[in-house]
């Protein structure tokens, strides 16, 4: 598990993958989140705009990641 560091909460989820480069833009993190890539907290999260906090796990392309403050 990999963490990743926000400076702010909350953070949607398609900026997560944006800004952490698992995604080469906005537009395309949006469709990777809406084509059910993406799971949060153990559950499949299609919402490009789920609101995301310090303890939230995201799983991505086999990796886990948790966001810390």
């Amino acid at each position: 598990m990999q963490d990743i560091t926000i400076n702010s909460e909350p953070v949607e989820l398609y900026k997560i993958l944006k800004f952490q480069g698992l995604a080469s833009s906005g537009g395309e993190a949006k469709q990777l989140v809406a084509s059910g890539k993406v799971r949060v907290n153990g559950q499949l999260e299609t919402r490009k705009r789920k609101q995301m906090c310090a303890g939230d796990t995201l799983e991505f392309n086999g990796e886990v990641y948790r966001l810390i403050f």
